[in-house]
């Protein structure tokens, strides 16, 4: 009897690495490890962006509209409960993280109508963690995208596709790049004078009644 367990336990072992199922355990976990550093470093972000608000703001008050748009982006992007699994729920905080880096960029536009403000220290160093955090996201955005089209192919291939319907594993939705670069797009300022709008030609004057 103990050798036949042991048989069984040796055959259903084979069979599971054989037909992919411990693939698809693996590649499943990566795709998790993958999301939460995604996550985390969006999170990391957002943490910078109220110190980096108040610092501009004691330099640029005026610039209210840019500076509330930022808070705005923040706070939607912060609110939005997300499930990598779903591909409506994903799309809403790839949005939501779209607009918060189209604020950013807003942002740094003004910076530019500051240069007491660039030359501050503490400034510097949130720009600096800024960018350094926008760069991790780089990163752990294309390593979550890479994780996801792994494991996407070998819930699509044969025969690992049969594992992957016997023990409901489905394919998973990814982030859609050109969306979001669309989004992220920042916008196009212009701080030349506008051209005065061209004046109306003047009514002639009307022909004189006849006697």
């Amino acid at each position: 009897m103990r050798t036949f367990r042991v048989a069984l336990i040796a055959f259903a072992s084979l069979f599971l690495s054989a037909c992919g199922y411990n693939t698809l355990q693996v590649q499943d976990e990566q795709v998790k490890s993958a999301w939460s550093e995604v996550v985390n470093q969006y999170q990391r972000r957002a943490d910078l962006i109220p110190n980096l608000v108040n610092t501009v703001k004691g330099f640029a008050a005026q610039e209210q509209a840019v500076l509330v748009g930022v808070t705005e982006a923040r706070a939607k992007a912060t609110q939005v409960q997300v499930n990598a699994d779903d591909p409506e729920s994903l799309k809403q905080f790839q949005a939501a993280q779209g607009e918060v880096s189209s604020a950013l960029s807003r942002l740094m536009v003004v910076v530019e109508r500051y240069p007491e403000l660039k030359s501050d220290q503490n400034f510097r160093d949130l720009q600096a963690q800024l960018e350094g955090t926008e760069n991790r996201i780089t990163v752990a955005r294309n390593r979550y995208i890479q994780a996801v089209q792994d494991y996407n192919v070998t819930v699509r291939r044969f025969p690992t596709n049969l594992t992957a319907m016997l023990f409901g594993y489905k394919v998973k939705p990814n982030f859609t790049v050109e969306n979001e670069a669309a989004i992220a797009k920042p916008p196009t300022v212009d701080f030349s004078t506008p051209a005065p709008a061209p004046q109306a030609a003047p009514e002639p004057a009307p022909a004189p009644a006849g006697n």
